[in-house]
């Protein structure tokens, strides 16, 4: 699959309603799949799926995991994923996968194993910090019984689509149960870039989650790019085309050059926290209003990162940014305490 076959092996949605007990299964016009477009009970689709996948689809509406990630082999031996979560204890949604595309969905092989563990860092209003605007998703694996965890233990095929599995789903619960506008970063590196289910991946979260434009953020990173920036660039516009929004990140530090912010349609920027250290330099200052401006007459949104004090926020809102994120107001967090922040409580 190409950057500019973003579709392929995405087939359409399916919502299921706990309390009726009722399927939805959402397909396109030309889909391989579209006989099973409808709304089914569990009885009435059993007759298309073996004796397995039934039983299995039992247990993954009907059990007690969030997560919903169930492989189905129909009865004349064509194979679909559901892949999504439960929104509350009454409904859960997520996409219909296909092909290639399924194991690009949730790596089991190759993919960063049962021990990744994503947590959660707010990124919060600079006008009024205690107003969560959005989260960072972050890789963290578990090291041990005593909870402690890792970050970037591994860099494998699985890890970005299984975060941004993670990240989209968490983000659709968040968004439905507190009814506020958020959004959710997720890192990119110059390899996933290079994968060739990425784009089909992303526009299959976002419709399958059903997420508004641009609330899924990728972060990108110049020196990610670095191997082919024009390659880079073609799959970041397929991916901003698929509904992602597209934030360049670590701006100020390497190359941090002006025709990769011109040629990136990008929505937002992040300042390297390295620069964020050296907030009350005068001349950091003057880069750092500057940029600013900028960023803003390009339409993007500006994000100070690494913010460990007062002092440094006090900063950043004299220099017109939009968005702070650090220690100052929250190390990262696992999903169930950072819908706790949001006022929201665990499902």
């Amino acid at each position: 699959m190409s950057a500019r076959d973003p579709k392929q092996g995405y087939e359409g949605h399916w919502h299921w309603d706990a309390p009726a007990r009722r399927l939805s299964l959402t397909t396109g016009t030309n889909s391989a799949f579209s006989d099973l477009r409808g709304i089914w009970s569990l009885e009435g689709l059993g007759p298309l799926l073996d004796g397995f996948s039934r039983n299995r689809l039992q247990l993954s509406l009907t059990g007690s995991d969030v997560t919903v990630n169930c492989a189905l082999n129909l009865s004349d031996d064509r194979q679909i994923q559901l892949v999504g979560a439960f929104l509350s204890k009454r409904e859960a949604q997520g996409m219909i996968l296909s092909g290639a595309e399924m194991a690009n969905a949730v790596p089991e092989q190759e993919g960063p194993g049962p021990d990744l563990q994503p947590v959660f860092q707010p990124i919060v209003s600079v006008a009024d910090t205690e107003k969560i605007m959005g989260f960072e998703a972050l890789a963290r694996w578990k090291l041990g019984p005593d909870n402690a965890y890792a970050a970037n233990r591994y860099e494998d095929e699985g890890l970005a689509s299984n975060m941004i599995l993670h990240a989209a789903e968490a983000l659709a619960d968040w968004r439905a149960r507190s009814g506020r506008d958020l959004f959710v970063h997720v890192n990119l590196t110059g390899r996933d870039l290079e994968h060739a289910g990425l784009v089909g991946l992303v526009e299959a979260v976002i419709e399958g989650f059903q997420l508004p434009p641009h609330t899924l953020r990728l972060e990108l990173t110049e020196q990610a790019a670095l191997r082919d920036a024009g390659e880079a660039i073609e799959v970041a516009k397929a991916l901003k085309a698929a509904g992602a929004g597209l934030v360049l990140d670590d701006f100020g530090s390497g190359h941090s050059s002006f025709s990769w912010l011109a040629d990136l349609p990008a929505d937002g920027l992040k300042i390297d926290p390295a620069l964020t250290r050296r907030i009350g330099e005068p001349r950091t200052d003057a880069i750092l209003g500057a940029v600013s401006n900028l960023a803003h007459s390009l339409g993007m949104t500006i994000t100070g990162e690494g913010v460990e004090a007062d002092w440094q926020l006090d900063a950043l809102r004299r220099l017109g940014f939009d968005y702070a994120q650090g220690f100052a107001f929250s190390r990262p967090m696992l999903r169930e305490a950072a819908s706790e922040r949001l006022g929201l409580s665990a499902l």
